[in-house]
């Protein structure tokens, strides 16, 4: 396969001056494999997926609300070099994510100093009150945490956005390995890659350090699901199993004598940490929404009591902000001293006058976002855009401009995919997941390479016809 088309970083091969070092061990292997035996290879990675149940839900949809994310063979491959440089740039950016939390629900320094407006944060639905002046365990509010970067050039990286309240995504990573040394366990003697299968005893071990003071012995541990009709339900159930831990869902729960505790067949025992994948709104249905039934009547009142850790912490969500997204840079800043060393992509903030009026000028050439979107939902990419959508955005823009930003259109690297024609650049990011607790933050070397599978198309989102890759990083010599 050539270069692809020079606007774009194509990570095999550069800007078309022959194949980048990372890859080099990889493709000596390609070249003694056959275009028919890879394509055989990619059906049997599909049926292994399907006989697995790796499968995800899809919401508004009148057929079959459940799918299989499409999986390439063709790895991503980082050098360690340049995960080295990756890592201190999202270490840097979590750690001050997690000081910007603690801020907001103290004494809003930060505010105080002008550089982020007040009503950003008081007016923001993700705010939570009743988290004001509360200490989490550990003071940790982030415990889990995926970065989404892309990448426009060699040393050039870019932080899409970040996901503090629940990130998805991880178990799509462990299977994507599993699979590949299934297929290919030759190819791992031949190219030496760092291992990720230790995530899930990486990620017990941070929760029970984040556990409360009342802990004794080894804390208890469970993930909390919304069920079975949940799209990331397939994870919630791997990532108990591999943890060893139990899956529980709100009508397993009580708060007995001021503890959270589960059912079990010897009564009600008291759990210590709760990783939840349960929106905010859920969570309680005494301080929420009292319409819930995914949650567990007053969590809250036994969590401020500092009865119980709740990972990710409630009201972490306003990290999650894209509004809160573009000043990054200054929160970064605050909070380190530093730099930020993983640069922001320019943003348009709707709700400005002067940016509006930008936006609305130049709406064919932008992607425009939900401020509280996620998922590739409520978005418009204007260069792929037709003119009626386009018209329709900016209805919406107008009507409530202060519910969107707008970005430049990045020219996003490429990876080579297996195509029944040969291989073929598609665009790609990457969601590191990151573990925080109050012993430091562990970067797993890796992550979760979502790839756009329509050719030309800059949408990877799985929910919008994406794929995923294998993320391969190289180790250090």
């Amino acid at each position: 396969m050539a270069g692809s088309d020079d606007i774009f970083f194509d990570e095999m091969h550069g800007k078309g001056e022959g194949i980048r070092a990372p890859y080099s061990d990889y493709c000596a292997w390609l070249e003694n494999r056959t275009a028919n035996a890879l394509l055989k290879k990619s059906r049997d990675a599909q049926t292994f997926f399907r006989r697995t149940g790796i499968t995800f839900n899809v919401y508004g949809e009148t057929e079959a609300d459940e799918r299989l994310i499409p999986f390439d063979l063709v790895p991503r491959i980082i050098g360690a070099g340049e995960w080295a440089q990756l890592t201190r740039g999202i270490e840097q950016r979590v750690k001050a994510i997690n000081a910007f939390l603690y801020d907001i629900y103290h004494r809003q320094e930060i505010v105080r100093a002008g550089r982020i407006p007040e009503h950003l944060i008081s007016q923001n639905d993700a705010f939570l009150p009743q988290m004001i002046g509360f200490d989490p365990p550990g003071s940790i509010y982030t415990h889990i945490v995926g970065i989404d970067l892309v990448r426009t050039g060699p040393n050039e990286f870019f932080v899409l956005e970040d996901n503090a309240r629940t990130p998805s995504g991880v178990s799509y990573m462990l299977e994507n390995r599993e699979t590949m040394l299934k297929m290919f366990p030759e190819l791992f003697s031949q190219v030496q890659v760092e291992r990720v299968s230790g995530y899930p005893m990486a990620l017990r071990k941070s929760l029970e350090r984040s556990a409360p003071a009342v802990t004794r012995d080894r804390p208890t541990v469970a993930v909390l699901t919304p069920g079975i009709h949940n799209s990331a339900y397939f994870e919630h159930a791997f990532l108990a199993d591999q943890m060893g831990v139990e899956l529980v869902e709100g009508h397993d729960l009580r708060v007995v004598n001021g503890r959270v505790a589960m059912r079990t067949t010897q009564g009600y025992e008291p759990i210590d940490v709760l990783y939840r994948r349960v929106d905010d709104d859920f969570l309680d249905p005494l301080n929420f929404r009292p319409d819930s039934l995914l949650g567990v009547a007053g969590i809250m009142d036994a969590y401020r009591a500092g009865s119980i850790a709740i990972a990710n912490a409630p009201g972490t969500g306003i990290a999650d902000d894209k509004a809160i997204y573009s000043y990054m840079p200054d929160i970064v800043e605050f909070y380190t001293g530093q730099k930020p060393l993983l640069q922001n992509v320019p943003t348009w903030r709707c709700a400005e006058k002067d940016a509006l009026a930008y936006v609305l000028e130049h709406l064919e050439e932008l992607v425009v976002k939900e401020v509280h979107g996620s998922g590739g939902y409520g978005m418009l990419v204007g260069p792929a855009a037709s003119k009626k959508d386009v018209a329709a955005f900016r209805q919406k823009l107008k009507a409530k401009p202060a519910n969107y930003i707008a970005q430049p259109t990045l020219a996003l690297s490429t990876v080579p995919v297996l195509t029944r024609g040969g291989l073929s650049p598609r665009h790609v990011d990457l969601r590191p997941f990151v573990l925080v607790s109050p012993e430091g933050v562990n970067v797993t070397p890796g992550g979760l390479t979502r790839v756009a599978m329509k050719k030309g198309s800059l949408v990877v989102n799985s929910s919008q016809g994406g794929g995923t890759k294998d993320t391969w990083v190289l180790k250090g010599d």
